[in-house]
């Protein structure tokens, strides 16, 4: 059994971890950078150690610091959360070596699915369906092979994640420089400039399958569409995935769990797809961690991911047989950035006045009202999880939701996120990964009237004023700012 358990990340997942630990009788052990000083979820948990780095992520990304925080508080086991070391071999293999529990998969695992080459490789042998690809080491090479494949084409970084390295090419005179760009980009986001090419699929899903595994035998949880994304990156996700045939879906779970089986996968983990129009479906990836949309799945299946991976890790063996997984209504997450999404989603700074999430919902933060939003992190607030008994009712209550939460004091996608969820092409489920692209100016910003600013100007008066301020104080944001989150 693990006793204590040092979280080796911070903000909304650290709280997240902290919460299934708590619950289960674990000590946790937050680690921090002194920029996050008391934070919320430093408050949780039972002890603190301090890390130093300059700038403050390299300190969530020192090995050395982190294992020696852990033997010096007493910890039997350190959680990677997402990001930072999550996906790095080399970090869960010194958590082993020092005597820790890691809690993730093997560090073998970790390492053939970090490489998207040498994991496409695997996935094909074991009878994975890939997208015509290219691969070279020499970039005029690599331009040579991708043009027999023909474009649309998607240049990908063989070490990437999170949009980075990753390059669409239309058009065969754009190919040389794409290659040139994302090889540029790769190098200086992973220290590792391999790309690859790989035949562009036009409007397609991103289809993700949840899966846990002992390292013989692995299920799943069915699965997840997050399709809705900017800059390759997902915004908006929903379980299960909507508007595909159920051949297709239980195709689609069976090849996830056949990958994971195959490199005798432990813990949790999640195998992506693109599904074209067609209904044809290629290996994107695995992500050999939690997931930040892995809240959807809990919600529709009752199971505890944290949890579970806690007991696999401690030595366990599947505590569920494939059959024992019921799913049950319909769940959709969206993430709260602080972030400008009518100025190309540029990220925001700055102090929050005022964080009020609405009532009934699954709000999962690391920062509350006073908090600061800074450049030196992922600039998410908070993940928004709303649940219901149909796709329908669950993306209403959520839109409803959205519009009742309060962020002030720095720009944020709120309402974007709102127009998104209400916009008639996804409440259709005519969903795909160009859908901001194409639907772009149904989804700008309207413009603001006169009326409407005066009226969000007395409401921000009214906060800064205090309870005891003007009646205009009652009125809700939303009613008062309308469409606009500035």
């Amino acid at each position: 059994m693990i006793k204590r358990l040092l979280i080796a990340n911070r903000g909304e997942i650290a709280q997240r971890i902290q919460r299934t630990a708590k619950r289960l009788g674990i000590e946790t052990v937050a680690v921090h950078h002194p920029v996050d000083a008391g934070a919320p979820w430093m408050a949780l948990s039972d002890q603190t150690v301090e890390l130093q780095g300059t700038p403050p992520v390299q300190a969530y990304l020192d090995m050395d610091q982190i294992i020696a925080a852990a033997k010096s508080s007493g910890a039997d086991a350190i959680h990677p959360g997402f990001g930072f070391l999550s996906e790095n071999a080399r970090f869960a293999k010194a958590v082993i070596d020092a005597g820790l529990i890691w809690v993730g998969p093997d560090p073998d695992a970790i390492e053939l699915m970090g490489d998207k080459q040498k994991a496409r490789a695997f996935a094909e042998r074991h009878g994975v369906p890939l997208a015509p690809s290219a691969e070279a080491d020499d970039p005029s090479k690599l331009a040579e092979a991708a043009a027999k494949i023909g474009t649309p084409l998607l240049i990908k970084a063989a070490a990437g994640g999170g949009g980075k390295g990753m390059r669409i090419v239309r058009e065969d005179a754009e190919l040389k420089q794409a290659i040139e760009s994302a090889i540029s980009e790769a190098e200086r986001a992973f220290g590792d400039g391999r790309v690859y090419a790989e035949r562009y699929v036009d409007h397609p899903r991103h289809v993700e399958v949840q899966v846990l595994g002992d390292g013989g035998k692995a299920i799943h949880l069915g699965t997840r569409d997050c399709s809705i994304q900017r800059r390759f990156q997902k915004i908006v996700e929903e379980a299960p995935a909507p508007a595909l045939p159920e051949g297709l879906l239980r195709e689609i779970e069976a090849t996830a769990v056949k990958l994971a089986e195959a490199c005798n996968y432990r813990n949790a983990g999640t195998v992506e797809f693109i599904v074209a129009p067609d209904g044809a479906f290629y290996f994107l990836e695995m992500n050999t961690r939690l997931q930040v949309e892995h809240p959807v799945t809990e919600e529709i299946t009752g199971v505890d991911l944290v949890a579970e991976q806690l007991a696999i890790a401690a030595g366990g063996e599947l505590r569920f047989s494939q059959a024992d997984i019921r799913f049950e209504g319909h769940s959709v997450e969206v993430r709260i950035y602080a972030e400008d999404a009518d100025a190309g989603f540029l990220p925001a700074a700055g102090r929050l006045l005022l964080l009020e999430p609405p009532a009934g919902v699954r709000w999962e933060s690391g920062i509350e009202t006073g908090g600061e939003v800074t450049a030196d992190f992922d600039p998410m607030i908070a993940k928004l999880v709303v649940s219901g008994p149909t796709r329908e009712a669950a993306v209403r209550a959520c839109a409803q939701a959205i519009g009742e939460l309060t962020a002030l004091g720095v720009t944020t996608n709120q309402f974007f996120l709102k127009r998104v969820l209400e916009h008639p092409a996804f409440m259709a489920a005519d969903v795909h990964t160009g859908f901001i692209d194409e639907h772009g100016e149904s989804l700008a910003l309207p413009p603001l009237d006169e009326a409407t600013r005066d009226r969000l100007a007395l409401r921000a008066l009214a906060e800064c004023a205090g309870p005891a301020a003007a009646p205009e104080r009652a009125l809700p944001i939303q009613e008062a700012a309308g469409d606009w989150r500035n």
